[in-house]
């Protein structure tokens, strides 16, 4: 192993590290030298994760163990999987951070908000990098810590009884993660998680009721974070949090970081051969579908903007989960798509939220009528990325959709269709009406805007919905070409289920 391989994914961790260690000690009013270093900070680690994926692609190898436990140790390394995960979250970093510069341009903290903004995506990348469950851990514990001073950071009443929900859920979750992977050291040792499971490729395998008990743990332990019901509670309530945390929670860290850890228990600790033989996957999948329609029933309910888009992320992301209890390489490549594609379409929605109620007043569905007139460019990206969500081609949320329909009916489960069509109708009742009256209808008569915030920071909360819808409308239109990460969900099924690309 040559140094840099054992170097890149720490830098990568590092990095973000470093950046919140240099934001934290900033003055309030040092507003530009803050800015300066809350961009440096994702771009150096965008061109690291950029070198970390040209490796991959050539077959390179990345891998740094750091002594930790008596026969574990805390490794870092990279496969197609993190390299996904990693190449999100460091985009979108960059982006968030340009859209946050204009949305917190006042207000007490500024230097603490965004010095915990970069350690919780220095904890996301850890969670993309762990190469076994112990490192998992660590890191998912860390995102749980990170991320709190985000949700609390109005520091309010109804804020911090949110901010309580908010960590017993995370907490107990991180428990069961925590239980979770003291059972699997007891069951199998010291291992890593490995293309095809670790269970499935150990010599002596443990006994049916046992391997089942520890899926069970496992599961109930990420899906906190993702956010299954009955486990999705603390979402909707976190909407206290300022419009970044909100879209920095639901497409990158939180939400996404409890997907992956499901993604990872089901392929890279069981394997989906040894899953499927346990019986344990149509359980996984059930409580996906219902979590998908469930989330969607909530979501028609809600007039608070962010709420319906926190129970619309409930619903999306189990999409996730749905895919991978298939066991079908094209349902696997539509879960694996998701992982990037709701991200991108959340965070979309999520910029657009907040610049509504910043430069509008706008916070409610009943409110929006005339916004597309006053606001056409963050109104136009709001739009394209709620039709990626009801799935209307060609954006993302097609393509996910329709390689989840494939694989579902390769695998007999039209059942499974039928749960995304009643998903796409549910969606297109909660977005709809949303684009209908910001296009075509009048504003309120009672209609009373705040004092406008600065050019600069409308700008910079315009730019930022632009960039990512245009991502929402390239990842379908560009799906084939080298840049898109259908390759890489392609390569990562078919390894999985036992194919050679």
């Amino acid at each position: 192993m040559t140094g840099s391989a054992e170097l890149l994914p720490v830098l990568i961790v590092g990095a973000t590290l470093l950046s919140a260690a240099a934001i934290f000690p900033l003055r309030d009013d040092q507003v530009r030298l803050r800015a300066a270093v809350c961009l440096a900070g994702p771009a150096a680690t965008l061109a690291l994760v950029g070198a970390l994926i040209a490796g991959v692609r050539s077959g390179a190898r990345y891998e740094a163990r750091f002594p930790f436990l008596p026969g574990d140790d805390l490794l870092l390394q990279a496969d197609a999987l993190s390299v996904l995960f990693v190449a999100l979250s460091s985009a979108l970093w960059l982006v968030t951070t340009v859209y946050a510069l204009g949305y917190m341009r006042h207000g007490p903290n500024r230097s603490r908000f965004f010095g915990f903004f970069a350690l919780c995506v220095s904890a996301t990348m850890g969670v993309a990098l762990a190469g076994n469950m112990i490192t998992f851990l660590v890191f998912y514990e860390t995102l749980t810590l990170a991320t709190y001073p985000l949700v609390v950071h109005k520091g309010d009443a109804a804020t911090l009884r949110a901010g309580r929900t908010y960590l017993i859920y995370t907490l107990s979750g991180g428990a069961m993660v925590f239980l979770g992977t003291m059972l699997l050291h007891a069951l199998q040792g010291a291992g890593g998680f490995e293309v095809g499971g670790l269970l499935a490729q150990a010599e002596t395998r443990p006994s049916d009721a046992a391997l089942r008990l520890l899926f069970a743990i496992l599961i109930a332990g990420v899906g906190v974070k993702a956010a299954l019901a009955p486990l999705h509670g603390w979402l909707p309530l976190a909407m206290v949090a300022p419009a970044p945390v909100s879209a920095l929670l639901h497409a990158v860290a939180v939400v996404k970081a409890g997907a992956f850890g499901v993604v990872r228990v089901v392929y890279d600790v069981f394997g989906v051969t040894l899953a499927d033989a346990l019986g344990v996957l149509p359980w996984l999948g059930a409580a996906a579908a219902i979590t998908i329609v469930w989330g969607s029933v909530l979501a028609l309910g809600q007039d608070d903007l962010k709420r319906r888009l926190a129970y619309s992320t409930v619903s999306q992301v189990s999409y996730i989960a749905l895919g991978a209890s298939l066991a079908h390489p094209a349902a696997a490549v539509g879960a694996i798509l998701h992982l990037i594609h709701q991200g991108i379409m959340k965070i979309t929605l999520f910029f657009c939220a907040g610049a509504f109620a910043e430069v509008e007043g706008v916070k409610t569905v009943s409110r929006m009528a005339g916004l597309g007139r006053r606001m056409p460019w963050t109104m136009a990206a709001f739009t394209v990325a709620a039709l990626g969500m009801i799935g209307v081609p060609p954006t993302a949320g097609f393509v996910t959709k329709w390689y989840l329909a494939i694989g579902a009916l390769e695998a007999d489960g039209a059942w499974v269709v039928a749960v995304l069509l009643i998903s796409s109708g549910l969606n297109a009742a909660y977005f709809l009406p949303i684009v209908g009256a910001a296009w075509f209808r009048p504003p309120p008569d009672d209609m009373v805007r705040p004092e406008p915030p600065p050019r600069l920071s409308v700008a910079l909360m315009a730019v930022s919905p632009v960039v990512t819808a245009l991502l929402v409308m390239a990842a379908a239109l560009l799906a084939t070409s080298i840049f898109s990460p259908l390759g890489w969900a392609q390569a990562l099924a078919l390894r999985e289920f036992g194919f050679e690309r």
